[in-house]
Formats: structure tokens, C-alpha cells, sequence
């Protein structure tokens, strides 16, 4: 194990980082990388929006679990890695940058995603940054020596394999395509597991949760981003201000309240194991996949607030009461279930009931559901305070 270096260095040898190391946080070029894959996240959420709006509900999902798949494996791939074996030397530099470039592409390659499942672009883009992944993991197993060594070489040969199969299957019938993606999910996910049987990599706890909760402040502000966009065009094109400020309201309620409850506890101690560590980090796909799906239910909220969305008031409601609970759940069973005692335990998985209940109220279910998760985070704090 290696300590962060002490002195910049143009090339070093890439070595397994201390998973004791003090004061390890996120360096720019990994704020960088967060930043620039919240591009394609901003891309699904839009198109998400307009394929709901049209009432394209099966489309709309298929296409947002194909894109976002996508964007969070490579993302959570890059970020476990770093957390490893970053050394920030030019080779480690110019490497993400590439993976950087694919995730553009993947992003350019969205709209067609959803359009009609066509995946060569978005193929193109994520193959530039999983194969630009096993050039990393390579420069891992030169450094390394023994099991490390046969971990890192597994990597790359599995991260290899699965984009030889992606490759295919482009070439196979366009209805094949989709029935087949989720095996080709299957196959990715498998890699780590397969690698890692026999010597797990390391990883820096303290760093890995600052990621993981960086990466959701930025999803968490393009849904807010993407909302005010949607409520700025529709106030220009239609004025109707009576209509959509009890969704800004509502919409805002929900993402202040999303950021709250997922900072409200403190999960290092949670995270000292990879038994413990690998089903946070997967279950962190619904929570930005839900996040960032409220920002294009809000998109829908205020189309269908103002007449130019093909759903009912239910399924309007719905766009945005269905991620949020899901928010809320997902974040109850990776983070809040640990900290919680007694009453406090049922907060949030009955705020996600209540909130899914709200899809009832047709249109003033935005405002009802952002006034269930203020309350939510209201109990929270009385509970924490009287326990104090």
C-alpha cells in the first residue's frame, strides 16, 4: 500500500493507495468527471420528460434504464478505482480524460436511445470508457504483484469481454437489442464479482462516501436546474403562474428535502467491508437514477400544467411522486435503517407510502408530495433532537 504522493510526478508507478490514508478527499479532476457525467444524466432526464409527456411510459422507462445504466456503471467503475489506485500522474490524467469524451458521446447518443432504441452512439461512447478503464487497469497490474496483480488482470480481460458483446450486439436484429441489454447488464456486473473472488481491491472508506454524496448533490442540482428550466419556458410561452407555482413550490420542497434526509446520517461505520460496501454502492443506481428522474417528472408536471402534456392528472402526479419515493426508500435502506431506533425507523418508508399516496390528488400532487417530505424531514429532526 501506498500513501498519496507528497511530490507530483509527471509518470509513477501505479500502486494500490492506504486504505488508512488521512485526510483523502475528492481531487479537482474527479469534481471534473462528476460535473461533466451529469451532461448525459441531464440528457436522459430530458428526454425521459418528453417521452412521459407524449405518454410513452414503457418507452420512457426502457430507454432511461438503458441510458442511465450506462452513465452510472461507467461512473461507479472510474470512482471505485480511483479510490484504489489514483495516482494522478499524466498517464491517470489523460486516461480519464478520454473516459470523459466517451461519456459526451454517450450523452449525444440519448436522444436516439429513446427515440427508437437505436444504441449505436450511445454503444460508441460507453465502449470509449470502459475500454479506456482496462488501459487503467493494466497500468494496475504492472504495479501490482501477486493476487492484486491476477485482480487487476481480471478486470480488464472481463471489462474486455463484455464490450466485445456490446459490440455484437449492434450488429444483431434491431428487435433484438433491448430483450437482450439486460444480459449484457448481467455480464457487467458480474466482472467485479468474478475479479475480486479471490483478492478484493482496496478502497478508502472516507473517500468513497464523499463521492458518492458529491456525485448526489450535482444529480440533486440538475433536477432543480432542469425544473427551473421548464418552469421559466412555460411561464414565457404560457404565463400561467396560478398553475405552476404550487409545483415550484412542491418540486423545491422535495429536492431540499432529498438533500437533507440522504446527509441526515453518517455512514462510514457502515462501510467496512466489501459485504457491506458493494450492495451501498449498487443500490446508489435508484438513488440517482430516482433523483435525477424527479427533475423530468417535474418537466411533466408543468407540461401537463399547462396543457401541453398527453397524460392524466394522475399520471402527471405520478412522474414525480413515484422517484421520489423510491428516493426516499432506497435512501431509508442504505443509510437511515442503521441510525434508527424504535418510531424512528418507520419515517421515511411511511413518507414514501404517503408519498405515493399523494399521486391520488392529480394536480396537487407535486405540492402535496414536497409538504410530505418537509414533514418527513421535520420528524426527523424532532425525534433526533428529544433522543438528544
Amino acid at each position: 500500500m501506498t500513501a498519496a504522493p507528497d511530490r507530483y510526478r509527471p509518470v509513477r508507478r501505479m500502486l494500490a493507495r492506504d486504505r488508512g490514508e488521512p485526510h483523502r478527499v475528492a481531487t479537482p479532476l474527479e469534481l471534473f468527471f462528476d460535473l461533466c457525467f451529469v451532461v448525459a444524466i441531464a440528457q436522459s432526464g430530458r428526454e425521459l420528460a418528453h417521452s412521459l409527456a407524449e405518454g410513452r411510459v414503457g418507452h420512457a422507462l426502457l430507454g432511461y434504464a438503458m441510458a442511465f445504466f450506462a452513465v452510472w456503471w461507467a461512473w461507479m467503475n472510474f470512482t471505485w478505482f480511483a479510490s484504489a489506485y489514483d495516482v494522478d500522474d499524466v498517464p491517470y490524467r489523460l486516461t480519464t480524460l478520454v473516459q470523459i469524451t466517451g461519456v459526451l458521446v454517450l450523452a449525444a447518443g440519448v436522444p436516439r436511445i429513446f427515440e427508437d432504441q437505436d444504441l449505436t452512439l450511445g454503444v460508441a461512447g460507453y465502449l470509449l470508457m470502459r475500454l479506456a478503464m482496462v488501459t487503467q487497469w493494466l497500468r494496475a497490474a504492472r504495479g501490482e504483484q501477486g493476487a492484486g496483480r491476477t485482480c487487476a488482470l481480471r478486470y480488464a480481460a472481463g471489462i474486455t469481454a463484455v464490450q466485445v458483446c456490446w459490440v455484437v450486439l449492434l450488429f444483431l436484429p434491431h428487435g433484438w437489442q433491448g430483450p437482450l441489454f439486460p444480459v449484457g447488464v448481467l455480464a457487467e456486473l458480474a466482472v467485479p464479482a468474478w475479479a475480486e473472488k479471490d483478492n478484493p481491491t482496496p478502497w478508502h472508506r472516507h473517500h468513497i462516501v464523499e463521492r458518492y454524496g458529491l456525485f448526489t448533490i450535482i444529480v440533486l442540482g440538475e433536477t432543480v436546474a432542469a425544473a427551473t428550466v421548464a418552469i421559466q419556458t412555460a411561464l414565457d410561452e404560457h404565463r400561467a403562474v396560478s398553475e405552476l407555482l404550487p409545483i415550484a413550490a412542491g418540486g423545491l420542497l422535495i429536492c431540499f428535502g432529498a438533500w437533507w434526509i440522504y446527509f441526515a446520517d453518517d455512514v462510514h461505520h457502515v462501510l467496512r467491508t466489501n459485504r457491506q460496501a458493494l450492495p451501498w454502492g449498487y443500490g446508489h443506481y435508484l438513488v440517482f437514477a430516482s433523483a435525477a428522474a424527479v427533475g423530468g417528472g417535474l418537466e411533466v408536471a408543468v407540461e401537463h400544467a399547462v396543457g401541453t402534456a398527453h397524460l392524466s392528472d394522475r399520471a402527471a402526479a405520478a412522474a414525480v411522486t413515484v422517484p421520489t419515493a423510491l428516493f426516499l426508500i432506497t435512501v431509508w435502506a442504505l443509510h437511515s435503517r442503521h441510525h434508527k431506533r424504535g418510531a424512528a425507523q418507520l419515517i421515511l418508508p411511511l413518507a414514501a407510502l404517503s408519498v405515493l399516496a399523494a399521486t391520488l390528488a392529480g394536480d396537487a400532487g407535486v405540492p402535496i408530495a414536497g409538504a410530505l417530505v418537509a414533514l418527513a424531514v421535520a420528524v426527523g429532526i424532532t425525534l433526533s433532537a428529544k433522543r438528544s
